[in-house]
């Protein structure tokens, strides 16, 4: 399967200009990010960058079905109308800040339409055989697909670290979907690593455009989402698919569970992410940013082989990723003991 470089290079042109467009006019439309006693910047800042890479890669994905004919129309139905439910929601939300709930039930909506439209995973594929899931496999897939969407959000704290989570794991969907001969995970794989690369010429510290929750949520729901693509084993690509964003995965877990253990409200406003606790002890958004973009980069290069192996490497594969994140864990400790 060959696709054709010019509409990538289109499209990161095109998201870059439209990211251009947004810093100028954003303001006017009240979508100014405001500092607060949680915030990472301390001037006001225009957001809703990220409303450019929702709707690229949406229009694209769409184009790209239309021009290549490879793709089950149901999925391509299912996928946009559940990613404009997401990015709708989620620009009102830029707005005018609707309430949990009803962000909750949009992410629980669009997890619901993709399943029910693209399938769920029932089966986790290895090497040697698969862990059969059955029908408890639709609650988990719909858990996995709210819990990521959320779990982007969370960790768009800080300049650059999104769009490069973003540019890392849609590159290297495309190069799997090159590799596995699934032109979904090719198309919108390209599609969001080209148009995140063009709003993070923007974002990048100092940044002059935030994301918004209309980027975060749709790159949190679209990289839950794109394992349910593949025709027809959907359970092949499950692990790859954590692995492309381990580090958004670990930090959010890691820190939920924490809050937990310490009687927290887990749901309230805080700022006690990995990263969060890197950048007050003192480390830039440049640095923070760069460094989960490296980890993201050695957790695509495991989940781009995971297919392919055999099941030694594949546990191996998963060793190395789970041994980065203690090294990650283990050095935010230090940091904060030496301070």
């Amino acid at each position: 399967m060959v696709i054709h470089v010019l509409p990538v290079v289109i499209s990161a042109i095109i998201g870059f200009a439209v990211s251009w467009w947004v810093v100028g006019r954003v303001g006017v439309l009240g979508l100014v990010d405001w500092p607060n006693e949680r915030s990472s910047h301390s001037v006001p800042t225009p957001r809703g960058g990220g409303l450019a890479i929702t709707s690229l890669t949406i229009v694209g994905f769409v184009a790209f079905a239309t021009w290549w004919h490879a793709f089950p129309w149901q999925d391509v139905a299912g996928f946009t109308t559940a990613a404009l439910v997401i990015g709708v929601t989620s620009l009102i939300d830029d707005v005018r800040s609707l309430s949990a709930c009803v962000r909750f039930f949009a992410h629980a909506l669009s997890a619901l339409i993709a399943t029910s439209t693209c399938g769920y995973v029932s089966a986790i594929a290895f090497a040697d055989g698969s862990v059969y899931l059955g029908v408890i496999g639709a609650v988990l897939t719909l858990v996995w697909i709210v819990g990521l969407t959320n779990a982007y959000n969370f960790m768009d704290g800080i300049d650059g670290i999104a769009g490069g989570q973003a540019l890392v794991a849609g590159a290297g969907w495309a190069i799997l979907g090159a590799r596995a001969n699934e032109p979904a995970f090719l198309a919108i794989g390209a599609l969001i690593a080209a148009t995140s690369l063009g709003f993070l010429a923007h974002n990048w510290a100092p940044a002059h455009i935030f994301m918004g929750d209309v980027g975060s949520a749709f790159l949190g729901f679209s990289f839950a989402t794109l394992p349910l693509l593949a025709q027809p084993d959907k359970g092949r690509f499950i692990v790859p698919a954590a692995l492309f964003v381990w580090p958004f995965l670990f930090d959010t877990t890691l820190t939920f569970i924490r809050r937990l253990y310490r009687r927290e409200n887990a749901f309230a406003a805080h700022r006690s992410h990995l990263y969060q606790r890197l950048n007050i002890a003192g480390y830039s958004h440049n640095w923070i940013s760069t460094l989960y973009i490296l980890l993201a980069i050695g957790g695509a290069a495991a989940a781009i082989a995971f297919p392919y192996t055999g099941i030694s490497i594949q546990l191996g594969l998963i060793a190395v990723v789970l041994g980065m994140a203690l090294a990650l864990w283990r050095f935010v400790l230090r940091v904060e003991r030496s301070r």
